[in-house]
């Protein structure tokens, strides 16, 4: 075996002499190059694992949403109608509200926004109690309830957060009354 050894180092003819000048950093530049390339193809295959998982997930929204769901606008022209008002005079006054938001208001501001979530929720049964009951009149009639409610809740938030803001008018004007 150690014959065979020295026999193949005899016959092969190894590269002793030093590479050329600058072979390094030529090496150094291709592993840089190799590595540039790699982040590249990293990132495609994340932006394609990325766009594959968006597109199943915009096929299974589409294919939940497909529920006829009936809401309040679609009763009557008068209900879309009646919709449309509280939906704009209720943002109208979350506006307000937020243009007189400051420390003193603050927890006043967020107990009514408290107030508007329970609205919310309730407001999502009675579109479920729609889809579900024939006798809509009544459901419908709840609807437009929970919208005012809304409404006044918003409406004695701003006349609180008045009361708050200036207190000192306010014990004059009771003086006066």
């Amino acid at each position: 075996m150690k014959d065979q050894f020295n026999q193949f180092f005899k016959n092969t003819d190894f590269d002793l002499e030093e590479p050329r000048f600058g072979h390094m950093d030529r090496f150094q530049e291709r592993l840089k190059n190799q590595q540039k390339k790699k982040k590249k193809i990293t990132s495609y295959k994340w932006m394609s694992i990325a766009a594959s998982v968006i597109l199943l997930l915009g096929f299974w929204l589409g294919s939940t949403t497909t529920e006829q769901t009936i809401l309040l606008a679609d009763v009557s022209p008068q209900m879309k109608e009646a919709e449309t008002f509280f939906v704009s005079t209720i943002k109208q006054e979350l506006k307000e509200i937020e243009k007189v938001r400051n420390p003193k208001t603050e927890q006043v501001i967020e107990d009514a926004l408290d107030q508007l979530e329970v609205l919310e929720d309730q407001y999502k049964e009675l579109v479920v109690a729609l889809n579900n009951n024939n006798d809509n009149r009544r459901v419908v009639f709840a609807m437009i309830s929970n919208y005012q409610s809304r409404i006044e809740i918003l409406q004695d938030v701003l006349k609180l957060i008045d009361q708050i803001n200036s207190p000192n008018e306010n014990k004059n004007e009771e003086i006066y009354l």
